[in-house]
């Protein structure tokens, strides 16, 4: 379908379905989804010449010297909002950014990951992933309250949120958005989904319209639902393990019958880049100074660059597939992420660190048979083991002094979230906690 085509059958599907108002949506830098709202009177001018804004307004985008800015709707992202009225209801699309040039703009991050995967195109690849993502149920906004003391893959009566998880699944079915599975996480009121396999671009834009769905149906039903990655100390913090994959048209490029765990070389290259770049792109992966609080032994999250096919603790893991689904299915799995990252950009670096091995034909290191906890520092060190960064401040500077990152996410986001994060981090190291006034107030 052409430009023209896709235009009229968006016009057309309002005049169906009696749409009054389009959203048009976009992230900033940091993954928030902004929004504008249009009359369907005016969406086929902004269709075609799109709808201005400040850039600089919104967080990373522009200067106050070049705030003006446009949001282009794309109309294969059009949706109808089902929780909205179904009378003059409502209606969504992503957007892409450009300058009043026309041209794209270099800190959209919606840009950015679509210049990542045309190169990743240009070598004859396509990145499907497919995310499970983690979130907690609290009673309101103001505490971390659960709603339930269930445990992993627990059902009634400890599961009160089945409900939530079912309408959630049903709302993003309509919304074109398939769940894989949905289950009960490991922490009381932590609930986990699983989005089935999609090209990077479609399943970012389904990341950002899942989280905006679970905190609608969730403030429907009278509770809060957070994707802070560690919202309580003492228990698992909320992941977004990244399955994915490289094609080359309809074949698995990761599947080679004829080689260990039928991984093929790229598979290999690819996963020795991810091992490799990791700490690099952490930033961009655990944005938040609350991120490094959920990167701690004990709670299986990765704390070192290892990998292998049973321990949950490992930075990258290969899954075992049933035969019937061994070739499509094979992948690996990308542990450190979480579900408050920006799904663009974070897609972006993960693929760019990726495709560094596959084209430097890294060295895939040995697996590591026992957990990190059963080895020494010295015993890592000496296998050449990376460890993870522990806190936010760590990872701006690993960012910071990647060429890797500086060339796959341009200049302009680079650099804007080396100097936002650096701001966050000298606003926490300020800040004088309960613990400490706890601790340290009888001195």
């Amino acid at each position: 379908m052409n430009d023209l085509d896709s235009r009229q059958h968006v016009i057309q599907s309002c005049r169906d379905h009696d749409v009054k108002f389009i959203r048009l949506w976009f992230t900033d830098i940091l993954g928030m989804l902004k929004s504008v709202a249009i009359t369907a009177e005016e969406l086929e001018h902004a269709l075609v010449d799109g709808v201005s804004f400040d850039g600089s307004a919104i967080e990373g985008f522009a200067r106050h010297d070049e705030a003006d800015m446009i949001a282009v709707p794309d109309p294969a992202t059009f949706q109808i909002l089902p929780w909205r009225p179904r009378e003059q209801s409502v209606a969504r699309m992503f957007c892409d950014i450009r300058a009043p040039d026309g041209e794209p703009f270099e800190g959209d991050p919606r840009w950015v990951l679509k210049h990542t995967l045309a190169a990743a195109a240009e070598s004859g690849y396509t990145f499907y992933v497919s995310p499970e993502i983690e979130y907690f149920y609290f009673k309101d906004g103001r505490g971390t309250e659960p709603l339930d003391r269930g445990g992993y893959f627990d059902l009634t009566p400890f599961d009160t949120a089945s409900d939530l998880r079912r309408q959630t699944v049903l709302t993003l079915e309509e919304m074109g958005i398939a769940v894989a599975e949905s289950h009960h996480e490991a922490a009381p009121s932590q609930h986990e989904m699983d989005l089935r396999y999609a090209d990077a671009l479609t399943m970012a834009d389904a990341v950002m319209t899942f989280r905006l769905v679970v905190k609608e149906v969730a403030m429907r039903h009278g509770v809060y639902a957070t994707f802070m990655p560690k919202p309580l100390a003492s228990e698992n913090g909320s992941a977004m393990h990244l399955n994915q994959s490289l094609f080359r048209g309809e074949s698995n490029a990761f599947h080679d019958a004829g080689q260990t765990l039928h991984l093929s070389a790229a598979a290999r290259h690819y996963m020795a880049g991810l091992l490799r770049h990791a700490p690099d792109l952490m930033l961009v992966t655990n944005q938040w100074v609350n991120s490094y609080k959920r990167l701690v032994p004990g709670y299986e999250a990765p704390t070192h660059a290892t990998w292998s096919t049973r321990n949950r603790a490992d930075l990258v893991r290969v899954p075992e597939r049933r035969p019937s689904t061994e070739v499509e299915g094979t992948r690996i799995e990308y542990r450190v992420p979480d579900s408050a990252c920006n799904p663009y950009l974070a897609f972006a670096a993960v693929l760019a660190a990726g495709m560094a091995g596959v084209r430097n034909s890294y060295a895939l290191p040995e697996p590591l048979e026992r957990g990190v906890a059963d080895h020494s520092a010295e015993e890592l060190a000496a296998m050449g083991v990376l460890a993870l960064p522990t806190s936010l401040e760590e990872a701006i500077d690993r960012f910071e002094s990647s060429a890797l990152m500086r060339e796959a996410l341009g200049e302009h986001v680079w650099s804007t979230l080396v100097t936002n994060k650096r701001l966050e981090w000298q606003a926490y190291r300020s800040q004088v906690t309960q613990y400490e006034i706890d601790r340290y107030l009888v001195l």
